[in-house]
């Protein structure tokens, strides 16, 4: 209701009798908004509400913006905006309740209802610290930068007492292995493994159940047994038993996932890990009443240490699906180990296996070792094997050596040549690329006569170079290219010629042009 109105119908009912209370609860005001509103003067209410109209608010640079996410997804939350203005704008700082007066009065300004979806849960009580992480998945379709869509699968960890969160996203459907290798990075990511374990009955985890009795797949019982495990599955049909996790997910899709626009999955991997940092643990949880990262700097201490403080998660018979980034790498475990040149290329994923020995062993589909790594302890770090660079058997040394090889008198080469690689440090390469091409296309007398000339006239450039033999040619009438590369006795350039060789340009000093171009000198 607009506020002089309020104004004007407290004091219309307190004249016609009615109590403060009374007055209050008719209008549906706080009695200290009522009491606020009486001791307003008229012509001092007027120039308040007046005044509203006109203030700027802090998130009014932003109107435009907001419109358009509430225009384009009206199921958007006020929470969403506010993730989504703190991730564009880092240095943005807002309350939460702010953003959510602005979106709401957005919404009325501009009729823009929310469109909302309901779900109930039972409570669960609190478990203490350590005890207990619920595990689910999760998948929704998103919009791809490039147009389309595409679907995107997600698995999510939540601890129970600190609601500490994390999660993993692949571009297709999990297998067991991939299943595996979420739970190694989410107990490195909760820095230990709680006492107890709770999932759905996902046949990725469960073969059957039969009255408790629980039949696991081969590869995660192998896992289980390893890691020593206390797994917990929830009856079909009982999602309340693990409304934690539950409500994580559906916190995924609507905060971080929805109305994100796909790039590349390590982006969205790294866009999830990002909002985790941001929101996802560092929002106040509306049930705790506490901020998720705060209250695990405390759990972390009761969770049981990862076995042999590196991830050994199954035995080195099974291997985990990984695909190839495009410069020829995979990440594992927060590193990225390097495979031999062409692989992203040639194969559409490959197959890690982690021996006793914590080494890497990368193989490609059918079984062909590709590379082997010791495993790195730290995060971030680029393991390479140097043969997986770029081919240097034909590195700047050995090039030159091989240039001057087409010289008969391979000391004088090697000497001239060591002279371009100190005048062209940085373009050596193209400058023995280019003597190499002419040699190739001259006989060594024509080559070697021209090395002398350059030498001698200090012409230390590929280019000089390459126009000394030219001269040459055109003096002996040989075509460019020639198949006798030892070469006869041939006749040397003509006497007529012969001065072109020892002639030198003028040089004037530049205060004679500077003088022409002012009009000094005719």
């Amino acid at each position: 209701m607009d506020k002089w109105k309020v104004y004007m119908e407290i004091n219309q009912l307190l004249k016609q009798g009615f109590s403060k209370s009374k007055t209050a609860e008719k209008l549906g005001v706080s009695r200290s908004t009522l009491y606020r509103y009486i001791k307003r003067q008229p012509k001092d209410m007027g120039e308040w509400t007046e005044s509203l109209l006109t203030r700027q608010k802090k998130l009014d640079p932003n109107k435009t913006l907001i419109l358009n996410w509430l225009r384009k997804h009206p199921d958007m939350s006020a929470s969403q905006v506010s993730d989504w203005l703190v991730e564009k704008y880092p240095s943005l700082h807002v309350g939460e309740s702010t953003v959510r007066s602005y979106v709401q009065a957005l919404r009325k300004d501009y009729d823009i209802p929310k469109e909302t979806t309901k779900r109930s849960y039972e409570a669960v009580p609190e478990g203490p610290m350590g005890h207990q992480v619920q595990i689910d998945f999760g998948q929704a379709s998103y919009e791809k930068a490039r147009g389309g869509h595409i679907k995107l699968y997600f698995i999510a960890f939540v601890l129970s007492h600190s609601r500490y969160k994390y999660m993993y996203w692949l571009d297709r459907h999990f297998t067991t292995k991939d299943v595996i290798y979420a739970h190694e990075l989410a107990f490195k990511w909760f820095e230990g493994v709680p006492d107890e374990l709770v999932y759905d009955q996902d046949n990725l985890i469960v073969v059957s159940e039969n009255g408790g009795d629980l039949i696991l797949t081969e590869e995660f019982q192998s896992y289980k047994e390893t890691m020593k495990l206390n797994l917990h599955v929830c009856r079909k049909a009982d999602p309340e038993s693990k409304g934690k996790i539950e409500n994580v997910v559906g916190f995924i899709k609507k905060n971080f996932g929805k109305h994100r626009v796909f790039h590349t999955l390590d982006k969205w991997n790294e866009q999830s890990i990002n909002w985790l940092n941001r929101t996802g643990n560092a929002r106040l949880h509306n049930t705790i009443k506490k901020r998720p990262a705060e209250v695990f700097s405390l759990e972390k201490e009761h969770l049981r240490p990862i076995p042999n403080k590196e991830i050994v998660p199954y035995n080195v018979n099974t291997s985990i699906a990984r695909s190839i980034r495009k410069d020829n790498t995979i990440r594992y475990l927060s590193n990225r180990y390097s495979l031999p040149l062409g692989s992203f290329h040639k194969y559409d994923e490959v197959f890690l296996t982690l021996t006793d020995e914590q080494v890497l062993i990368i193989c490609c589909p059918d079984g062909e070792l590709l590379a082997k790594h010791k495993l790195s302890i730290e995060k971030g770090k680029l393991v390479q094997e140097r043969t997986h660079t770029r081919d240097r058997t034909k590195g700047i040394d050995a090039f030159l050596e091989s240039v001057s090889r087409c010289f008969k008198n391979e000391a004088l080469a090697e000497t001239y040549l060591s002279q371009l690689r100190e005048n062209y440090p940085r373009y050596i390469r193209d400058q023995l690329q280019i003597v190499s091409k002419v040699a190739k296309a001259t006989t060594r007398d024509i080559l070697d006569q021209a090395l002398e000339e350059c030498v001698k006239r200090k012409l230390f450039s590929a280019t000089d170079f390459s126009d000394v033999v030219d001269y040459i040619k055109r003096q002996r009438l040989i075509p460019d290219t020639t198949t006798n590369q030892e070469g006869g006795n041939l006749s040397s350039p003509s006497k007529e010629h012969h001065w072109v060789m020892t002639t030198s340009s003028q040089k004037r000093d530049m205060d004679q042009y500077y003088a022409i171009l002012e009009g000094e000198l005719s």
